[in-house]
């Protein structure tokens, strides 16, 4: 038996997925997963394939599961705005509902980004920017399906009496296969098409962005921030940023990159380009790849998300986040950007992902 008992909703995700690995090397949790995909190589998680788009059936399947900790690692994706702050707060409410007057649950968790400061997608303000960003700015007077979440979430944990936690990410780094929001993987994906094709590896994105501060979160300290505000009695009810702690400009990163693929960065650096685009019309030679080199047998559109590249790598302003509040209250994770990177492409060629 276990004293704590984690329920993570989106557990095969970028934020779930690591956030359960990391839970299950501290021994001390039991660990259950939702999502509407099965879960590969992880045992140790007890999977609920439960879809939250249908309540009714959502809140048979989850009832008797009991958590003492929630973790919300969910989204969806809708036509404009106003469908998502319609989906994502119907997900929310259904996720949760099932565990009102619980008196087990002590702790709500949330995850959410940097969107909070800037605004939702494709609609970035340069004039909005008040960097670096604080958790005590006031929202902006815009639509955005991350306020919404966090109204979910304040009204269920009033009600219940549990504490709760939100935790605004930067582009996350880290390992998942299929993810909405994944550019390390689509990157990986990206590098070894050039080196296959002779492709200049040219940064797909804008001068702006290249030559820009930018900073990361990566999904292993991610995962330790939501465990640490969990647990710790200071950090309840407060929302944080999370990001490695570093800033870095992208033209140094891409250098990085380039050398771990052995590739040269062309004289020409940048040439703004639709990774998304781009990479439809690449699923031919990544099959090619797939049997040249004995890869797992992964579609390019698995594992690559183009659009949402596409976004980060062509913000018009830099969005820093300030990691002073949690540093205040004890939290002292730090990783370094490149590790971060570094990390990941080892781990995708371990595993026969990328060549």
């Amino acid at each position: 038996m276990y004293a704590k008992r984690a329920l993570i909703f989106g557990v095969t995700g970028i934020a779930g997925g690591n956030l359960a690995a990391h839970l299950n090397s501290l021994n001390d949790w039991e660990i259950h997963g939702v999502s509407r995909q099965p879960v590969r190589g992880a045992s140790y998680i007890t999977c609920h394939n439960v879809d939250l788009h249908d309540r009714a059936k959502a809140a048979k399947e989850l009832s008797e599961i009991d958590p003492t900790h929630i973790f919300y690692c969910a989204w969806a994706l809708g036509k404009d705005e106003a469908e998502n702050i319609r989906l994502n707060g119907e997900m929310m409410r259904a996720a949760l509902a099932p565990f009102r007057k619980s008196s087990r649950l002590r702790h709500v968790a949330l995850v959410t980004g940097g969107k909070h400061y800037v605004g939702p997608f494709g609609e970035f303000d340069p004039a909005s920017a008040q960097t670096p960003f604080r958790e005590d700015l006031p929202r902006l007077d815009k639509p955005n399906f991350y306020y919404e979440q966090e109204d979910v979430l304040f009204e269920h944990c009033a009600e219940n009496g549990c504490g709760w936690s939100v935790h605004r990410a930067d582009t996350i780094v880290g390992y998942t296969l299929g993810n909405l929001m994944n550019m390390g993987v689509t990157l990986a994906t990206f590098a070894s098409i050039c080196k296959a094709t002779g492709r200049p590896f040219a940064f797909p994105g804008t001068e702006f962005s290249y030559n820009g501060l930018y900073g990361f979160t990566d999904a292993r300290i991610l995962a330790k921030q939501m465990h640490w505000a969990a647990t710790e009695p200071n950090a309840r009810n407060e929302a944080f940023n999370i990001v490695n702690g570093e800033v870095i400009r992208w033209r140094n990163m891409w250098a990085t990159i380039a050398r771990y693929f052995e590739l040269e960065v062309p004289a020409q650096p940048v040439q703004s380009l639709s990774l998304e685009d781009f990479l439809k019309g690449c699923s031919g030679t990544w099959d090619e790849l797939i049997e040249k080199h004995g890869l797992q047998r992964n579609p390019l559109e698995k594992l690559a998300s183009g659009w949402h590249s596409d976004l980060d790598l062509s913000r018009p302003l830099e969005l820093l986040m300030s990691m002073t509040k949690s540093r205040r209250l004890g939290f002292k994770e730090f990783q370094d950007s490149e590790r971060s990177f570094i990390d990941l492409f080892d781990r995708l060629r371990a595993e026969r992902i990328i060549p």
